[in-house]
């Protein structure tokens, strides 16, 4: 199975437009590992190699999402990887917003003809849309973009993990949004068919938000916003409490205050919850 699913990820990948992928990207699919991110950041530290990379483990043993939180997930239930690649953008802001557009989009592409199932939560969280949810909806994946400097140009890691089928109820309790998964989108998901349509995604994301940004993608972000018109708290220094009213061409959340005044909140500064109080 391993090698007939890498080799589907090399044609999947050259299928994207990429360069000849037999000599640019490497893959490496691993039964166990304690994180696909760390593994990609030490070795590009220690070997400079700088080819694109994807990494996907069966199963992490130290998985982690935003601010150092553990990842939770089970083999086969969850996948987990990640993809290295060179990025030489100057601004990477709304680079998280724009990885999980590219996956909502690759993994939910009917939502084109009605509302979305697989919606984003800012900064970097797929949910499953669930108006019966105290918060909208369900958490179903996580985003995690790591970087590192190596001969004199910035590796860019994207970590991503993706709860394809139901988890044992012990492990779904760790999720405090609720648990959402793939199979609920459609039952014929599998880990192997996830990443095979998300690894292209993200590959192709990284190569246009290069070119142009995150105004590439932020029609397509508005459309699956989970936050826009819900109040919202942050934590941070000042804390703030508002209404979510979309993204700023750079990626940062707007909030709108009890004032009027619009606020915006920055990528990587503080994180955003639905707030329990209208």
């Amino acid at each position: 199975m391993t090698s007939d699913l890498r080799r589907s990820l090399l044609e999947a990948l050259a299928a994207g437009g990429g360069e000849d992928p037999g000599e640019q990207v490497q893959i490496d699919l691993v039964d166990e590992i304690d994180s696909t991110n760390t593994a990609l950041l030490e070795r590009a530290r220690t070997t400079g190699d700088l080819r694109p990379r994807l990494l996907m483990a069966w199963r992490q043993t130290q998985g982690r999402g935003r601010a150092g939180r553990p990842w939770a997930g089970e083999p086969g239930a969850s996948l987990t990887w990640s993809w290295a690649q060179v990025l030489k953008s100057a601004d990477w802001s709304g680079l998280s917003l724009a990885v999980g557009t590219a996956l909502a989009d690759a993994l939910d592409p009917d939502a084109s003809s009605g509302a979305p199932r697989l919606v984003l939560k800012w900064p970097n969280d797929l949910w499953i849309r669930d108006a019966q949810a105290p918060l909208g909806g369900r958490k179903a994946g996580g985003i995690l973009i790591e970087t590192v400097s190596v001969q004199g140009v910035r590796l860019c890691v994207v970590g991503v993990g993706l709860n394809v089928r139901p988890l044992p109820e012990q492990t779904a309790k760790s999720f405090t949004t609720g648990m959402g998964c793939l199979q609920e989108l459609d039952a014929r998901w599998d880990a192997a068919e996830a990443l095979l349509r998300a690894a292209p995604a993200v590959a192709h994301a990284l190569d246009l938000f290069e070119r142009e940004g995150f105004s590439a993608f932020q029609q397509a972000f508005d459309r699956r916003d989970v936050l826009r018109g819900r109040p919202v708290v942050t934590s941070g220094t000042p804390a703030l409490q508002g209404t979510a009213c979309g993204v700023a061409a750079d990626g940062a959340l707007l909030v709108r205050m009890a004032d009027g005044q619009e606020r915006s909140v920055v990528a990587g500064e503080v994180s955003v919850r639905p707030s329990p109080v209208a």
